[in-house]
């Protein structure tokens, strides 16, 4: 496919998606510098498209190179060091390999006790579930009502026996940021491993490996404004430096832990979003943080019995989880046909289960089928928060006035 037409059939998509409002130059600020990222993603996508592990043509040594040039950005986006970056298809597969990877590589160990918490995502307590049905004593820490992980609990629960502990810096569904510096402390205190999933944090707030004392990280790039289908794991030191048992078995690629070819175009979307998040991070956090503002304000000060979940000084500058007490969360999105708005997490469509974080906060099934999550970006618009605020408002009005009748 040639690049003209390539852009052409990207500009339709975004055209038709936007239909009926004037939002294209919205959207390509929304990417950060579209033209730019694009002009690097096509390049790729279209020209540099070699196999980089076969280094005897041009096409492959350029693909390779473009590779080690993305895996350095994505380093310096964490402070890491470019050999500690493994390229994976996204998060769940990074915290795939790092739980299912350590566990299995220290399979003889008397250390069997693996450790997270009742609100991570679910890529994470699934893949610890299917450890426990391996023989490993699954530790699940509880969280306050503000969704915070209880030192206490963690202070209690990682000893001597335990091989792994796996906290999420932020959560995706809350936006709490978690005190993950001390955590990994605690574990390291054992002489365990510390894993994190990183995916809602890098790009929203500073991620530094080295202030955090992470053993392992997870990075998603679709969630810091890169492609879908490519993430990445920080591994400390290196792939020599840590046991770990590959999910992926094939032709060696990433030093024999995560075989496959490899998606050149998306990692090198996925640099360019991590260089373009790092230049902007303050930016972007002040911006998204005064329109978060404006919107609580209007939606509490309009709107009676609602609340907003989490740690209000503690998080995600983007997140806002909100619960809206006698109204049922999906009729609400169901009045809001304009907004993308949300239950739960995204990754877990078709889960009808009301939120597994919520009620590890405290909430009662029927508060947590009350409950919206809202993410803000930033190619967001005060005008937009306006808007929204007005469709969520009537909305919430047109459900209670029917309530009543």
């Amino acid at each position: 496919m040639c690049e003209a037409l390539f852009l052409e059939k990207v500009t339709i998509i975004l055209k038709k998606a936007f239909e009926g409002r004037e939002n294209l130059l919205r959207l390509q600020r929304h990417h950060s510098l579209w033209s730019s990222f694009s002009e690097k993603v096509l390049l790729h996508f279209n020209k540099t498209f070699g196999n980089p592990a076969n280094g005897l043509h041009i096409q492959g040594r350029l693909a390779f190179q473009s590779i080690g040039e993305s895996r350095d950005k994505i380093a310096r986006c964490i402070n890491a060091n470019s050999n500690e970056v493994i390229f994976t298809s996204g998060a769940s597969e990074s915290n795939n390999l790092a739980i299912q990877g350590v566990a299995h590589s220290h399979q003889l160990s008397n250390r069997k006790r693996i450790i997270t918490s009742a609100v991570e995502h679910k890529s994470v307590l699934n893949t610890c579930n299917k450890l426990s049905d391996e023989g490993f004593e699954v530790v699940l820490l509880p969280v306050d009502p503000l969704c915070k992980v209880s030192l206490d609990s963690a202070k209690d629960a990682i000893n001597e026996n335990t091989l792994l502990v796996s906290i999420q810096a932020a959560n995706n569904e809350i936006g709490t940021i978690q005190p993950i510096a001390e955590i990994a402390e605690l574990t390291h205190n054992v002489g365990a491993l510390f894993h994190c999933d990183a995916a809602q944090a890098v790009g929203k707030i500073p991620v530094d490996i080295k202030i955090w004392n992470v053993d392992l990280l997870s990075i998603s790039a679709h969630k810091l404004y890169g492609p879908k289908g490519v993430g990445a794991l920080f591994i400390q030191g290196g792939v020599d430096n840590m046991p770990i048992e590959p999910i992926i078995y094939g032709g060696g690629q990433e030093h024999g832990l995560r075989s496959g070819t490899m998606n050149v175009t998306g990692i090198v979307g996925f640099g360019e979003a991590c260089k373009l998040a790092e230049e902007r991070l303050v930016e972007d956090q002040i911006q998204i943080k005064n329109l978060r503002t404006i919107l609580e304000k209007t939606l509490t000060t309009n709107i009676p019995d609602i609340s907003i979940n989490g740690d209000k000084s503690d998080r995600l500058p983007n997140t806002i989880n909100i619960t809206f007490y006698g109204i049922d969360a999906d009729a609400l999105l169901l009045n809001c046909p304009n907004l993308m708005i949300g239950t739960g997490s995204a990754c877990s469509s078709g889960a009808y289960e009301p939120s597994h974080v919520l009620q590890a906060m405290g909430l009662s099934r029927d508060n947590a089928s009350q409950t919206i999550r809202i993410s803000l970006g930033r190619g967001n618009t005060l005008d937009e928060i306006q808007v929204a605020s007005e469709d969520i408002i009537d909305a919430c009005k047109k459900i209670r006035s029917l309530s009543t009748n």
